[in-house]
């Protein structure tokens, strides 16, 4: 687990927010971060593949992708995606 410093700006399917939290369960499973939402005060988890940097000119990235919100639970865990 490892505290930002500073927190990393993020989109994620329930909006913009300051990522304040890093956890890495080891080499088998996803990146988790911890995510203050901004519009809603909310604290959220997502995993790696849910989540995108920020828009940030200054380095290149002007339109970067929203992260889609398919309706299930985010896992603490990483479930099998092959079946």
């Amino acid at each position: 687990m490892l505290q930002l410093n500073p927190p990393l700006p993020m989109n994620t399917p329930k909006g913009e927010g300051f990522a304040h939290i890093l956890i890495d369960y080891g080499p088998e499973s996803d990146l988790y971060w911890t995510v203050l939402i901004t519009a809603s005060g909310e604290i959220w988890t997502f995993a790696n593949r849910d989540v995108r940097a920020s828009k940030n000119i200054t380095l290149g990235r002007v339109s970067p992708g929203s992260p889609q919100d398919d309706g299930a639970p985010i896992p603490m865990r990483p479930r099998n995606r092959d079946g």
